[in-house]
């Protein structure tokens, strides 16, 4: 349980740092946002895949 409580606490603290340097996380090259007319649709690929690639990194080296 406070193995689970580091990880919450170095996830939520590494997503901080990211924002503090200027990372556009929710507006990378490969995030979709289409606008037509009242519809608007938006769905971040690249955001989701950057944070699986940081989430199985960190839980990675938790493991061992």
């Amino acid at each position: 349980m406070g193995r689970l409580f580091v990880l919450i606490g170095l996830g939520i603290a590494g997503v901080g740092l990211l924002m503090m340097l200027g990372l556009p996380l929710g507006r990378l090259p490969g995030d979709f946002y289409v606008r037509r007319g009242g519809f608007s649709f938006y769905f971040p690929l690249a955001t989701s895949i950057l944070l699986s690639i940081m989430l199985t990194l960190i839980l990675a080296l938790f493991r061992r």
